[in-house]
């Protein structure tokens, strides 16, 4: 049953050393608030799963926190590398990770039979690739009533996901609007789950019927954070912070200056600070 509570409180009671954690969302609502009280609270030999590293997993790879990364796409998108990243895989700085790559449609698949409770994801992919070949959790299967060959992958099963949303009612369920990507069936597939919004309205009334609601017996904990997706954006509360993530080109290039920004905008900064990068945009 979800709890509101401060955002320290909710990683502190939720996320684990050596946990297999999801930070979820596809371009839009990404939880950059909850990964930077992570980052501060100093939790390391995380597995960290999610479709699209961004700068977030950037950061939390280059604070040597993650022993290993699963993910479908890597990158700053728009902009090129994750310079942090490709550190650690060539250089092992500031520790060693392993990776495991899949598709989109793996991930979002995985996800999905995660939330079912099932132990593993079965679908039409894979067909003519080679990923196969480095991936050994990439399997292969004959459907039972065809003899179809298809592609199989485990589900996740994170041991707590943080998403970013629009809004939560008093009563603790979820409202997310705009692009939704997998943060449902990454919370629906998690053990516990936590989650930022931008504010906490009585109920959801004049919402659409096909809105994504999370009722609150999903969700461990609920800590308010305005603007805590920030670079990225929240439909309908402020846009995405372009230029953020063209500088984190620069920043992430060199090591001395990654650490120096660390030390400024997330270990000595606060959930606070968020709204005020949103009311500068």
């Amino acid at each position: 049953m979800a709890r509101f509570m401060p955002l320290a409180d909710a990683v502190a009671d939720n996320l684990r050393n050596g946990d297999t954690t999801a930070f979820e969302g596809f371009t839009h609502l990404i939880p950059n608030a909850a990964a930077h009280e992570a980052i501060r609270q100093g939790f390391t030999d995380l597995t960290l799963i999610r479709m699209t590293p961004d700068s977030l997993y950037d950061q939390m790879i280059g604070m040597g926190m993650a022993k290993k990364v699963v993910f479908s796409y890597a990158g700053n998108p728009g902009v090129g590398l994750l310079r942090r990243m490709r550190d650690a895989i060539e250089n092992q700085w500031p520790r060693a990770i392993e990776t495991e790559e899949h598709s989109h449609a793996a991930m979002a698949n995985a996800y999905e039979a995660g939330a079912a409770g099932l132990p593993c994801a079965v679908f039409r992919g894979y067909r003519g690739a080679q990923l196969a070949q480095v991936n050994p959790n990439i399997r292969q299967v004959a459907c039972p009533f065809t003899g179809e060959t298809l592609a199989a992958v485990p589900s996740i099963r994170p041991d707590v996901t943080f998403i970013h949303a629009q809004k939560a009612s008093r009563r603790g369920d979820v409202l997310v609007e705009g692009i939704i990507g997998v943060q449902k069936e990454a919370v629906l597939a998690a053990r516990r789950a936590v989650v930022t919004v931008e504010e906490v309205v009585d109920d959801f009334a004049g919402v659409h019927p096909n809105a994504c609601v999370l009722p609150h017996w999903t969700i461990s904990a609920i800590a308010v954070v305005p603007g805590g997706a920030h670079p990225s954006y929240a439909h309908g509360y402020y846009a995405r912070d372009n230029a953020a993530y063209l500088e984190w080109d620069k920043i992430s290039a060199d090591r001395d200056l990654f650490a120096a920004w660390m030390k400024t905008n997330v270990l000595d900064a606060g959930p606070d600070a968020f709204a005020q990068r949103v009311a500068d945009l």
